[in-house]
């Protein structure tokens, strides 16, 4: 095959591969192995969607309804690229009884339309918006693959995961931030046999590629799409966007920067100092040196002084987070938390902001029982060792992968539980052992 993400090379016969490919997905579902026909991209999707304990008989779960739908995809940024969708795929979509879908970064469906009676055929397994379509979820499909790879991708028959899928065919590409080159989401067109076609993927390729240019384009529509963005979740060292340039911020300055955008009011040296630094010993001219440095990186009339403050507000993607918890919307809040906020800082008070955020999100997650939310947080970086998520897990989903894991995190426990017995005539600290 000349393209490894083309389901069907031209020429091929679709019943003959459809044949052969659900015996392949039979043969790996009961003993785990993988034959031809199966592509490389298809293979490393079904072995992802088992390791995530995805059952071939699965199906998509719904968390976002009504409001929380219509808040989430009303300031999600693919909202503004949702009418070039509609003129560039939304006729040919109805016209050969298709569906347009578009979902976000973590595989979450946020618009299905198109023709009446496919969409309703595709209500049946789920695929609506508000639903979860993520690789962890529901396994192999082109939209959850395509932002699971960062590639386009074509799905085709018995190659989707879950068999209530399989009788179609789906072509996905990813589109990105224009300005950080971060995955926004995907958007797919879904039908028949006939989109297994290269043509299909092209198309849907090129649709992407237009939506990433027509964002670019966008003009300002007022004076607080300019205000300063702050990056801070999943890095340690933050990305300031301010008057259309985007600074890249030393850890120290990440940590300022963090910690004056909570405090619009100000924070004298001194209480800077006390938020930054463990050391007591810390002069006032070291401090003094890194705002001044601060001040010529961001350039004039952001950092004023007497107390230090941001002479203008300052969003980040933290208080988005934040935000969502308040108002409930939780899986909005999971979708916009991208990691630990400056996950290598010591300061004290960043590894507060970041604990009170993160037992925030983990404590509504674990509360709300939705099993695809708790999977991804579980499959996280962050979440691999979460044994209170994982436990939460185990209790909404309870499939062999995940008993697995969290017998083996309860036996870890256990061991680090265990402590030597002091020798005799001395005591532990405290005056007992105690686990870490």
């Amino acid at each position: 095959m000349t393209d490894p993400w083309v389901a069907l090379e031209p020429g091929a016969d679709p019943s003959e591969r459809r044949r052969a490919l659900r015996r392949a997905h039979e043969t790996f579902t009961e003993a785990g192995t993988v034959h031809r026909p199966v592509r490389a991209v298809v293979a490393d999707s079904w072995r992802r969607s088992a390791r995530a304990g995805v059952g071939p008989d699965g199906t998509a779960t719904v968390e976002l309804e009504d409001g929380d739908l219509g808040a989430y995809r009303a300031e999600h940024p693919l909202a503004t690229v949702m009418p070039l969708f509609r003129e560039l795929l939304g006729t040919f979509a109805a016209d050969g009884e298709h569906l347009l879908a578009v979902c976000d970064a973590h595989g979450r469906l946020l618009w299905v339309e198109g023709h009446p009676t496919t969409r309703k055929l595709a209500g049946q397994m789920n695929f609506v918006p508000g639903a979860r379509w993520a690789e962890s979820a529901v396994g192999t499909n082109a939209p959850g693959t395509a932002v699971m790879v960062d590639r386009p991708v074509q799905v085709f028959a018995a190659e989707h995961f879950v068999r209530r899928a399989q009788p179609w065919t789906c072509a996905a590409a990813p589109v990105h931030d224009p300005r950080t080159g971060l995955v926004l989401g995907a958007v797919d067109i879904t039908g028949g046999d006939g989109l297994a076609h290269p043509h299909s993927l092209g198309f849907v390729q090129a649709v992407a590629r237009a939506a990433e240019s027509h964002l670019a384009l966008l003009t300002p529509r007022g004076p607080a799409e300019d205000a300063p963005e702050l990056a801070v979740l999943g890095r340690d060292e933050a990305r300031l966007s301010v008057e259309g340039r985007t600074v890249r911020l030393s850890r120290r300055h990440s940590e300022i920067v963090v910690l004056l955008s909570r405090h619009p009011e100000g924070l004298t040296g001194d209480e800077l100092s006390c938020a930054l630094y463990e050391d007591e010993s810390v002069t006032p001219v070291t401090l003094r040196a890194e705002l001044a440095r601060l001040r010529r990186l961001l350039g004039p009339g952001l950092l004023a002084s007497r107390p230090y403050r941001l002479t203008v507000p300052v969003g980040s993607d933290a208080a988005l987070v934040e935000r969502r918890l308040e108002t409930g919307a939780i899986a909005a809040a999971a979708a916009a938390y991208a990691g630990p906020l400056l996950p290598s800082s010591q300061a004290p008070a960043v590894a507060r902001i970041r604990r009170r955020l993160a037992d925030g999100l983990r404590g509504a997650l674990i509360a709300r029982r939705d099993p695809d939310l708790l999977a991804d947080w579980a499959h996280a970086p962050w979440g691999e060792e979460d044994i209170d998520v994982w436990r939460a897990l185990a209790a909404t989903r309870p499939t062999a992968a995940v008993r697995t894991r969290l017998a083996a995190l309860e036996t870890e426990l256990a061991a680090a539980s265990v402590r030597p017995l002091p020798r005799a005539g001395r005591r532990a600290e405290g005056g007992r052992a105690s686990a870490p």
